[in-house]
C-alpha cells in the first residue's frame, strides 16, 4: 500500500532529536518551527496515493507480481519510461512550485542512480554491493523520505578534513567491528532533514590519501541514537500568516547540520568503507550524480513556470502588460524559462543506455547546470525590477483588513485594473515571498549553490563534452590546405 499522509505524519514521531533555538523539539509535526511544511509533505503523500493518481505517480515494480511503487524510485529502461517518470515528478513539484528543493524525489533519484551502476560497487565489494541493493529495495518498499549530507563543515577550508583542529570535526569512522562503523563528527547540510525518514550519509568532495576515515557512504533513520538534528532559523516560524508568507509559512524545508555523536551504523547500511577513490566513484562512475541532478533539473523547470507567472500577473496587475519595454521584458524571461524546459527535454532525447537502464545525457545535465546556476539570479533580479515598489508598499500584515479604518484605506490605496484590492495585496504578498524575502533569498543561494560552487560545475561540463568532435572539425578544415600548396600555387601563378 502507498504512503499517505497520515502515515507519513506518524512516521516522523519517531524520537529523532531535533534542536532549535535553544531547545530540543518533542514532536516535529506540531512544533510551530515545523509543522506547516510537514502537513504540506504529507499532503503530497495523499496527492501520490489518491487512486487518481495510480497511474501518473506509481509504476508496477518488474517481478513483484504486480506491487506497485512511487516513480521516484522508477528505473527506466527506455526513453519513454524517462519521460514517464518526469512527467510525475513534474506534478509533484507542481504542489509545492519548486520551493522545495529537497522533497523526496532527489535523493531517490540518487541512490536510485547508485543501484543503476551497481556493477560499480560488485567490483569494489560484493558486500558493500548487496547492503546497497538490499537498500534500495528496502526504501523504495517502504517509501521512505530520503536526504542527504554529503558536505563536509567549511571549519578552514584551506585544510582538509584530517588537517583540522579537531579531526572529528568532520563525520569519520572512530571505530569499526563485527557488528560496523562508528561515527563521530559533523555533517552538512541536511536540506529536508528535519521532516525526511533517512539519511543519506557520504562525501562528493574529492578525498585524497590520508582522509580515508571520512570515506564512506551509508544510511541510517534520523532518529538514530546518538544523532544530532541542529536546525538554523525557521522562516515558517517567522511568517506571520499564510495571507503575509504563503511560501515561507508552508514549504520552508529547513536545513539541517547533523551531528554525529558516535553513531552506530549496521554493515547492512554501510555502501563504502574509507576508501577514497570508490568515494568519488559511487557518483561519476554510476549514474547517480547525472540521475539525481536531473531531477533537479525538473523541479527547477516547474519553478522557472511558477516565476513566470510570477511575472505575467505583476505586468497585468500594475495594468503595464501593453507596454512594449514590458513585453520585452516578458519575452526575454520567456526565452530563459523555455531554455531551461528544453534543456531538460534534451537529456532526455539524447540519452542513452546505461546497462539495462536509459539515462539522461551527461553533458546536457551539466550544462543547465551551469547556466541556471548564473539565469536564477538574473530572472530574480528581472522580476524585481518589473514590480517596482508594488512588493513593498503593502499592508504590515493580514490583520490590517480586521479593522476597518485601515481596510478602507487598503480599498483606496492598493488598486489594479485587474483585481480587488485584497486581490492585489494577496498577489504582491505572493510574489515578494518567492524573490524578496528572507525565505526567497534562501531560495536564490540554494539555486546559485546546490550543485556546487560555479567553478564545480564548468569543470563537469569541461569534463563531459566531446571536444574531440570540435577540434576534428578544425582540424579537417586545416588538412584542406597547407603552407606549401599556398606557395606553389603563388609560384605557379609569378611562372
Amino acid at each position: 500500500m502507498l504512503k499517505t499522509g497520515q502515515q507519513y505524519l506518524e512516521s516522523l514521531r519517531d524520537g529523532r532529536r531535533i534542536f532549535i533555538d535553544g531547545a530540543e523539539v518533542e514532536d516535529v509535526t506540531t512544533h510551530p518551527a515545523f509543522t506547516n511544511v510537514v502537513h504540506s509533505m504529507a499532503r503530497i503523500y495523499d496527492f501520490q496515493s489518491a487512486e487518481e493518481n495510480r497511474e501518473l505517480m506509481t509504476y508496477e515494480i518488474p517481478g513483484s507480481g504486480g506491487e506497485r511503487a512511487n516513480r521516484i524510485w522508477q528505473l527506466p529502461t527506455s526513453h519513454a519510461e524517462l519521460v514517464e517518470r518526469r512527467k510525475a515528478l513534474e506534478a509533484w513539484t507542481e504542489l509545492h512550485g519548486g520551493f522545495l528543493g529537497r522533497a523526496p524525489d532527489h535523493v531517490a533519484s540518487c541512490i536510485s542512480g547508485m543501484y543503476m551502476g551497481l556493477d560499480a560497487f560488485e567490483a569494489h565489494d560484493p558486500d558493500r554491493a548487496t547492503a546497497l541493493s538490499n537498500y534500495y529495495k528496502y526504501a523504495r518498499d517502504n517509501e521512505l523520505y530520503l536526504t542527504y549530507v554529503i558536505i563536509n563543515p567549511q571549519a578552514d577550508r584551506s585544510k582538509t578534513a584530517d588537517e583540522q583542529a579537531d579531526p572529528f570535526l568532520t563525520a569519520g569512522v572512530v571505530a569499526e567491528d563485527d557488528e560496523g562503523l562508528t561515527i563521530r563528527g559533523a555533517k552538512m547540510l541536511a536540506t529536508g532533514g528535519i521532516m525526511a525518514n533517512e539519511v543519506f550519509v557520504t562525501c562528493i568532495q574529492p578525498l585524497r590519501a590520508g582522509e580515508e576515515p571520512y570515506a564512506i557512504s551509508f544510511a541510517i533513520p534520523m532518529n538514530a541514537k546518538g544523532l544530532k538534528i541542529l536546525s538554523r532559523k525557521s522562516y515558517e516560524a517567522s511568517a506571520t500568516s499564510v495571507f503575509d508568507n504563503p511560501l515561507a509559512s508552508r514549504f520552508d524545508e529547513n536545513d539541517a547540520v547533523l551531528y554525529f555523536d558516535d553513531v552506530k551504523v549496521p554493515w547492512d547500511r554501510v555502501f563504502i568503507n574509507q576508501d577514497t577513490e570508490m568515494c568519488n566513484k559511487q557518483f561519476h562512475a554510476t549514474p547517480a550524480h547525472v540521475y539525481q541532478n536531473y531531477q533537479a533539473q525538473v523541479r527547477l523547470m516547474v519553478k522557472m513556470r511558477f516565476l513566470m507567472g510570477i511575472a505575467r500577473k505583476t505586468a497585468e496587475t500594475n495594468g503595464v502588460v501593453g507596454f512594449p519595454q514590458v513585453r520585452e521584458t516578458l519575452g526575454q524571461l520567456a526565452a530563459q524559462c523555455a531554455m531551461v524546459d528544453s534543456l531538460v527535454h534534451a537529456m532526455e532525447i539524447k540519452g542513452e543506455m546505461r546497462g539495462d537502464y536509459f539515462v539522461p545525457d551527461r553533458h546536457t545535465l551539466y550544462a543547465a547546470q551551469v547556466l541556471t546556476q548564473q539565469l536564477y539570479a538574473t530572472v530574480i533580479t528581472t522580476l524585481r525590477d518589473l514590480a517596482g515598489g508594488g512588493m513593498i508598499m503593502l499592508p504590515s500584515s493580514v490583520e490590517d483588513f480586521a479593522n476597518p479604518e485601515i481596510a478602507t484605506l487598503i480599498g483606496k490605496t492598493q488598486q489594479s485594473p485587474t483585481t480587488t484590492s485584497e486581490g492585489r495585496v494577496k498577489f504582491f504578498k505572493l510574489a515578494w515571498d518567492a524573490v524578496g524575502s528572507e525565505f526567497a533569498s534562501r531560495h536564490t543561494q540554494y539555486e546559485m549553490f546546490y550543485a556546487g560552487a560555479t567553478f564545480v560545475t564548468k569543470g563537469h561540463s569541461f569534463r563531459t563534452f566531446d571536444w574531440d568532435r570540435c577540434t576534428g572539425l578544425v582540424d579537417r578544415m586545416l588538412d584542406t590546405y597547407s603552407l606549401e600548396s599556398e606557395l606553389a600555387q603563388i609560384k605557379t601563378a609569378a611562372e
